[in-house]
């Protein structure tokens, strides 16, 4: 399976679906998506082997980095080189909260 994500014109992702690897065109289903649905589609993989992290909507597409950022966790925190949000305000430590 190959996993496909849509971004508009921002470079954010609307849209992440999962393509067959088995097409005809033998592209992974990337042709397909281009025929029937429109839109452009940048490949994402679920395990993050390509492009630091798997898509999901609301991401934003650096094409600069190549990667998927995720949504910004709060003001603080500063992005790092795997496109993740770093922070070393203990406040926002998951580990240290109480649910």
């Amino acid at each position: 399976m190959s996993h496909w994500a849509e971004i508009d014109n921002n470079n954010k992702v609307i849209k992440v679906l999962v393509g067959d690897n088995n097409d005809l065109a033998n592209d992974e289903g990337y042709q397909w998506l281009i025929d029937n649905l429109g839109g452009t589609w940048i490949k994402t993989s679920y395990n993050g082997n390509i492009r630091f992290n798997y898509a999901g909507v609301g991401y934003i597409y650096d094409n600069v980095r190549d990667g998927f950022i995720p949504p910004k966790c709060h003001d603080e925190a500063t992005l790092n080189n795997n496109c993740r949000w770093d922070c070393n305000n203990e406040d926002h430590n998951v580990s240290t909260l109480a649910f």
